[in-house]
Order: structure tokens, then C-alpha cells, then sequence
């Protein structure tokens, strides 16, 4: 798992979508990314800020274009970025980075893994210390995962 630095960030933003900002990789808002013509953009690297009220499907068509899908969590107890997240690892078979932002706590961290994220933006209050440690509290689990998707007792018997 990869913890983001807001102030170090190397994706940018930019409040006009046709203005391409150097060479640095581009996030988008899910507003500009619907507007957007994605072949007019000069970028190498794409990313898009998605709300967890979007289903993920409506991303399939440009996803080879995409190198970071970034889900929100308005709140911590709204869990919809983790089916998002999933469906795009598991059915969609995005391999680009899937970041968590928003209210993002470190208890959310193991779960955050296993859906499929593999990078974080904590939220302010949080530790970056606890984060790293709440992602070795359990290693291992009974359940599949995008990760290992096989549950426990088969991967024993092989």
C-alpha cells in the first residue's frame, strides 16, 4: 500500500481539461473527464476522480487509458469505493493504480487492501505510523480477495 503526500503528489490538477500542464500525469475530475476528449488530450498518463455514487462500469471503455482511478469516501462509514474498487480489479481487470481519498481512516486500512486499493490518501488526523501498523495486524484471512482470491482452506490443501 501507498501513502500519498498531498503536497507531494506528482498527479496535477488543473481547472481546464484541454490545458495539458507540462508532462506531469493528469487527474481529472469525474465533471472533466465526461467532457473531456480523452484522444485530444497531450498526456502520457491519465487519471480520474470518481464519486462513490458513479457506477465503476461507466469507466470500461476508457480504462486502458487510465493509469489511476481515484474513489472517494464522503465519509467513512459510506463503504460504496470498496465495491467500486473491486469491480474494478476483479471484473474490469484494471491494473493501474486505485487510490482511496476522502475520509480515509487507518482502520479502514485492511479492508481498503483487500478490496483492491493500492494507495491511500489519509485523512489529515490520521498517522501515517498507525496506518503502516494496521496493515500488518492480520496475516492472513479465511475469505478470498481480489488479492488472493482463493479462500484459506484451499490454498492449505495445495
Amino acid at each position: 500500500m501507498r501513502f500519498i503526500d498531498p503536497s507531494r503528489d506528482e498527479w496535477s490538477r488543473t481547472a481546464d481539461a484541454t490545458v495539458t500542464p507540462g508532462r506531469r500525469p493528469l487527474l481529472l475530475s469525474w465533471d472533466q473527464w465526461q467532457t473531456a476528449h480523452l484522444d485530444r488530450l497531450d498526456q502520457e498518463r491519465l487519471g480520474v476522480v470518481v464519486p462513490n455514487t458513479v457506477d465503476a462500469i461507466r469507466l470500461q471503455a476508457d480504462l486502458p487509458r487510465l493509469a489511476l482511478v481515484a474513489l472517494e469516501f464522503p465519509t467513512w462509514t459510506d463503504g460504496r469505493a470498496y465495491s467500486q474498487a473491486r469491480l474494478l480489479r476483479a471484473r474490469l481487470r484494471f491494473d493501474g493504480e486505485i487510490r482511496a481519498t476522502g475520509q480515509v481512516l487507518v482502520d479502514m486500512l485492511p479492508l481498503l487492501q483487500r478490496s483492491g486499493f493500492d494507495a491511500v490518501q489519509l485523512r489529515d488526523d490520521q498517522s501515517l505510523e498507525s496506518a503502516q501498523r494496521a496493515l500488518r495486524y492480520f496475516a492472513s484471512h479465511y475469505q478470498g480477495d481480489v488479492i488472493e482470491t482463493r479462500p484459506l482452506f484451499a490454498r492449505e490443501a495445495a
